[in-house]
């Protein structure tokens, strides 16, 4: 099996956290440990989660996100989702999660004001 995950770290003290593909009950525990272990190797001041490649994302891949963001916080990391395709962003609002994940809710308030005429 292909690993679902590649990591860099940038200059600017960012890890990044790439998932490719799908993430569900077949990889999501080697995406949580991915995220732990770019935390533990560089300690970054930072971690971002790119979605750009995923594909999809199940309940449990979602609390694969979920992992690493309590093992970010516990190492008082800041946690980041980016690239989120506009069904993924649909997932993570309706869970709640675009807050939790750091993620910008211009794209949602300007849904929203365009469906209450706002």
């Amino acid at each position: 099996m292909e690993n679902p995950i590649r990591s860099t770290f940038g200059e600017d003290g960012t890890a990044c956290v790439t998932v490719l593909g799908e993430i569900d009950f077949s990889n999501a525990d080697d995406v949580a440990q991915g995220i732990r272990d770019a935390l533990g190797q560089w300690s970054p001041e930072r971690i971002q989660i790119d979605l750009g490649d995923a594909t999809f994302i199940d309940s449990t891949g979602l609390g694969a996100l979920i992992e690493g963001y309590r093992a970010a916080s516990e190492a008082q990391i800041r946690f980041v989702v980016v690239n989120p395709s506009d069904s993924f962003r649909r997932v993570l609002s309706v869970t709640g999660l675009t807050e939790l994940f750091g993620m910008p809710d211009d794209e949602q308030s300007a849904g929203l004001s365009q469906a209450t005429g706002a």
